[in-house]
């Protein structure tokens, strides 16, 4: 089931979604450039590719593995009130911004957050974002710095966490890295499988480091833009 349309079932999927068990293989230098960025920086970049399955399991475990309760996630910050209430008490998920399916927002990730305890977490996407992709970045590394709850876990999709400048222009970690220069990025590397980014994707590629040499599709909620657009007018 790789994508859900209604919050009751995103809610099942939620609790279905098993976080007990879950090895998570660290090279021994990728888990000291982590701590070590933590130490000086007091922020650690983690690259994702956005709608895996793992994705949130991993999250969890560098957690507890590093003793962090501070998150930053590619999510929406207006979505923030509505993840307040979701942590509270379970509800806020009817909201139509956390539906766009782009693989950010998944079951996993709801069930993870409600796992670690004292969890703050920090949204610095925008749903009306303004400029190129150099400008969104920079708004969101502003965003990050503006937050000032470290030490932080922050995760974003891979092209985001590179710490110098690239074809895509200036991204969010080059940002960071320009204000914080001992920040570390550690990206995860996936092997063979699925992925849901919009639609089912699929991928097969070496691993090595952080790696998932085998991963699934998450469960992702996601609504088509039109349905979005029309429950917000109401």
């Amino acid at each position: 089931m790789p994508s859900v349309d209604t919050p009751d079932s995103l809610l099942r999927a939620v609790a279905e979604f098993d976080t007990d068990d879950y090895e998570l293989a660290v090279e021994p230098a990728a888990l000291d450039r982590a701590e070590r960025s933590l130490d000086e920086s007091g922020l650690l970049l983690l690259g994702e590719l956005h709608g895996v399955r793992e994705n949130p399991l991993i999250i969890l475990a560098l957690m507890r593995l590093l003793g962090l309760t501070n998150l930053a996630l590619e999510w929406p910050r207006e979505l923030a009130p509505q993840l307040d209430l979701y942590l509270a008490d379970g509800t806020g998920l009817n909201h139509p911004w956390w539906w766009f399916g782009e693989g950010t927002v998944t079951a996993g990730h709801l069930a993870v957050l409600k796992k670690i305890d004292g969890v703050r977490v920090t949204l610095f996407d925008e749903v009306m974002r303004a400029g190129d992709w150099s400008e969104r970045d920079a708004s969101m590394a502003r965003r990050v710095l503006a937050a000032n709850v470290e030490p932080a876990l922050v995760v974003t999709g891979n092209a985001h966490t590179l710490t110098s400048p690239t074809d895509l222009g200036m991204s969010m970690g080059a940002c960071l890295a320009a204000e914080r220069p001992s920040l570390e990025s550690v990206r995860i590397d996936y092997g063979t499988g699925s992925f849901y980014n919009l639609e089912p994707r699929h991928v097969q590629a070496p691993c090595a480091a952080l790696g998932v040499p085998e991963f699934g599709e998450a469960t992702v909620p996601h609504l088509p833009l039109e349905l979005l657009w029309e429950r917000l007018e109401r």
